[in-house]
């Protein structure tokens, strides 16, 4: 199967095009929408969600990403293959977050006209004749390697979060992405966490570890781990982006109440 995720909204053709275009190589390939509505050219909310969906698809899946703000510069265009799964999309860390946690067997920049929609694609949407067709060739039985030159695995480009640091109180971390609800997924996971209360401090706001969202009264900020197994931070009923100021990178901290070393 295919999945897609773009920062296309559902307002115009663009998705229904990729179908259709992945439908013209590969007519039977089940394709599910992981989600269209990344917001505009936010590589890292690309990445995050797409680390999060990955473990929930079976051996052999093409997770095709189309958050694309630099198409037709000087970004590459790639194919990356994992055990157990394919990678298509633009070489701009979209793609970091698996492959931190996933070997990469190998890579290729997809530069072979012949598996393209038209040798002259356009410019400003290689979603539609690159990428598209390189899934749906993929799907259809294409080796990778048939698909573009061989790149080095090591050179794929990285969307840097600094991983969690030690302090004196506790652990730093950063907040990786904001999701829907307004909420802050932070770069600590849930295994940082043992049977000791916690907070997280950010800035001059303490919050309590808790396990659910109405553990604290209406509007009143949390941290809890959330069903993707990171920290994250919220509002009981409220949008804690909003009201806290919250932004991708802004530091963290997770800290033991009871520790006074």
């Amino acid at each position: 199967m295919i999945t897609l995720m773009t920062d296309f909204g559902l307002q115009d053709v663009y998705v229904g095009v990729i179908k259709g275009v992945i439908a013209s190589h590969s007519p039977t390939t089940p394709l599910i929408d992981l989600t269209h509505n990344i917001a505009p050219q936010d590589c890292y909310g690309a990445r995050f969600q797409l680390l999060n969906a990955f473990p929930y698809f079976p051996p052999g899946t093409i997770h095709l990403v189309i958050v694309d703000p630099g198409v037709g510069g000087h970004r590459r265009a790639i194919a990356v293959q994992l055990a157990g799964a394919y990678l298509v999309g633009p070489d701009n860390g979209v793609f970091s977050g698996v492959c931190d946690d996933y070997p990469v067997l190998q890579a290729v920049e997809l530069d072979r006209p012949l598996y393209w929609r038209t040798p002259t694609p356009s410019p400003t949407f290689h979603g539609r004749d690159i990428f598209a067709p390189a899934a749906a060739h993929l799907a259809a039985g294409v080796p990778l390697t048939a698909l573009g030159t061989p790149i080095s695995p090591t050179s794929l480009k990285r969307l840097e979060l600094p991983p969690g640091q030690p302090t004196d109180r506790g652990i730093e971390g950063c907040i990786q992405a904001i999701d829907h609800f307004g909420n802050a997924i932070t770069t600590l996971p849930s295994s940082r966490l043992d049977n000791r209360p916690w907070q997280v401090q950010l800035g001059a706001t303490v919050m309590p570890g808790v396990t659910t969202y109405s553990s604290v009264p209406e509007q009143a900020p949390l941290a809890l781990v959330g069903s993707h197994g990171w920290i994250e931070i919220a509002l009981n009923q409220g949008r804690a982006e909003a009201v806290l100021g919250l932004k991708v990178g802004q530091k963290i901290q997770l800290i033991w109440p009871q520790d006074h070393h």
